[in-house]
């Protein structure tokens, strides 16, 4: 596996025989020329046949389209994702809407739930994973106990809730997505960032807290996300101006959404007060008349 850092997801790689390999997940469109280059030395003279995405998110889907240019591989995505890429929809691709970006491919085939495929010599069920995304699958190894959880479970919680701020059941279709990895009991989870882990008790604890504090607190699920993406998208450009966090807030869909229904205030109100938060929990800082990542 290459443990990536934000932006980029994982990159989780198979040796299938002497002459391929597939990955699961391709990263961030910033970091690309570094993940084909990673997968150079992890593969070596092998063909890089398959990429399979766990789901459709900027951060997993970016590397996309350079890997199938690099490698000549086949794209696998969750079934429920395929409408919307084929069309190419921002807005329902969340790129837009989030001021993300992506480099637009073409996909060779889809992965349903209950599907059965097979990497590096293991057998995997795919299982649907709504919650963080609601087309969203992991990868389960029976045999091994191994579980490839993408953004449903990470060590220390799971991604942004996102469906359900735009009124779909995000929040139950969690609980029951930690519910099947609880039952299905892995012995190792490798998820989609972070550490590959084996304390999947203690990390579905953490994440039921976390979760039942969402549930509680639905606003505080708004904030979450706003600071996440807002964090995102200043790790993306590393250096912007105040003003083009406010502009950011005011000229992109979901953040003018999430302003009105959480906080209500003009836009470069509401950037400078997330600033001045994120800076003071150290996930941002000034520098001059820029905002850098801290």
């Amino acid at each position: 596996m290459h443990q990536r850092g934000w932006l980029s997801s994982n990159n989780i790689v198979f040796i299938d025989s002497e002459r391929e390999a597939t990955v699961v997940d391709a990263g961030y469109v910033t970091h690309r020329e570094q993940t084909v280059e990673l997968l150079r030395h992890s593969i070596g003279a092998r063909r890089l046949a398959r990429l399979i995405n766990t789901h459709c998110h900027s951060d997993h889907i970016g590397g996309n389209a350079a890997l199938a240019r690099a490698f000549g591989c086949a794209i696998a995505i969750p079934e429920g994702e395929a409408a919307n890429v084929r069309a190419w929809d921002e807005e329902a691709l969340h790129l837009a809407s989030f001021g993300q970006r992506c480099e637009r491919f073409a996909f060779d085939s889809t992965l349903a739930p209950g599907a059965t495929l097979g990497m590096g010599g293991i057998a995997w069920q795919a299982i649907a994973a709504p919650g963080h995304d609601m087309e969203a699958l992991v990868f389960h190894a029976p045999e091994e106990d191994i579980l490839i959880s993408g953004d449903a479970l990470w060590e220390d919680g799971f991604g942004v809730l996102f469906p359900e701020l735009f009124g779909e059941p995000g929040l139950a279709a969690t609980r029951a997505t930690l519910d099947t990895i609880a039952r299905l009991a892995p012995r190792v989870v490798i998820p989609g960032h972070g550490r590959a882990f084996g304390e999947v008790d203690a990390a579905l604890e953490r994440a039921y807290a976390r979760l039942e504090a969402f549930e509680r607190d639905p606003e505080k699920l708004a904030r979450n996300a706003f600071r996440v993406l807002v964090v995102f998208h200043i790790l993306d450009r590393q250096a912007v101006t105040l003003e083009a966090v406010a502009a950011l807030l005011a000229g992109t869909s979901f953040f003018a959404a999430l302003n009105e229904r959480s906080y209500r205030l003009a836009p470069a109100a509401l950037a400078d007060r997330l600033v001045r938060e994120l800076t003071a929990s150290g996930a941002l800082r000034i520098d001059g008349e820029l905002v850098r990542p801290g």
